[in-house]
């Protein structure tokens, strides 16, 4: 758990050595309660890499908050994110969350590639401990990989014995279907810019596989025809970029030739529509 931009999904996705959750530099990326599996000989860990922690305005927030409070229920152990980049006021308003939490946690301090010195980092350190009054908080860089094994070890040791949940060849809990329309909407964060990513929602509505190629279909949902119309680009050359950007990563992460087809429709204020959130897979 974590405020946006923490670096949440960049840490799963190091854990796992694959890409399982999209990041973005923007915040809010995440919607969904994505969980990656690690199976070692002697071990297995279920991380949960969730939505960034939110003052809710949208129905669709109150999902993703829902979301939160589901994984915090579901968890063994609470990882609770902090950014060297953060202010100690960025975390005043989750105190009553975190301490309404009854389990044990490990607190982490990312992106300490950005310090310089030895002394910066210690000083972040101390700073984050007393503020949260704990006595250990482990410093990592997800992005560039820095002090993720023994962060790995120090998971191991504090979670319960329990039999294995999933099979030693499962990377995570969703479907290839889910992971491309994530991928897709990936590519919508990169590409464009204010509110156009938060008022896009991607389904992929039929996936077909040959042996040679898949053939997957997807819808991109947007709440306004002007923003259609920035999606498609003139002579469709803005969803014509997405597309080409989106394969490519949908054939690295299938291993196999895709066709993807994307196709743009409006649903006006989807974001607080709780029916059409639930037809869209939210909860």
């Amino acid at each position: 758990m974590g405020n946006p931009n923490a670096g949440k999904s960049t840490l799963m996705n190091a854990f796992l050595g694959e890409k399982i959750s999209i990041v973005s530099s923007k915040v809010q990326t995440t919607r969904h309660h994505i969980k990656g599996i690690v199976t070692e000989n002697n071990y297995q860990i279920v991380f949960s890499d969730t939505p960034g922690l939110l003052q809710p305005k949208y129905e669709l927030h109150k999902s993703m908050v829902e979301e939160i409070n589901n994984a915090l229920s579901d968890a063994d152990l609470v990882i609770p994110v902090v950014s060297v980049f953060e202010k100690e006021a960025d975390w005043t308003n989750h105190a009553e969350l975190l301490s309404g939490v009854k389990k044990p946690k490990l607190f982490i301090l990312n992106k300490v590639d950005y310090f310089k010195t030895e002394e910066e980092l210690t000083e972040a350190i101390n700073k984050w401990k007393l503020f949260f009054g704990i006595d250990e908080m482990i410093a990592v860089s997800a992005l560039k990989e820095i002090n993720i094994e023994k962060l790995k070890e120090r998971i191991v040791e504090l979670l319960p014995e329990h039999p294995p949940y999933y099979t030693e060849d499962e990377l995570t809990d969703k479907s290839q279907r889910f992971i491309v329309s994530e991928i897709v909407r990936e590519k919508i964060f990169e590409q464009f810019r204010e509110e156009i990513p938060y008022s896009c929602e991607v389904i992929v509505t039929d996936f077909k596989e040959a042996e040679d190629i898949i053939r997957i279909y997807s819808s991109i949902f947007v709440e306004r025809e002007s923003q259609k119309a920035i999606l498609l680009g003139k002579g469709g050359s803005a969803i014509k970029k997405l597309g080409i950007s989106a394969r490519e990563d949908c054939e690295k992460f299938l291993g196999k030739k895709i066709f993807l087809e994307l196709t743009v429709k409006v649903k006006d204020n989807w974001r607080n529509d709780k029916l059409v959130l639930k037809q869209l897979g939210y909860k």
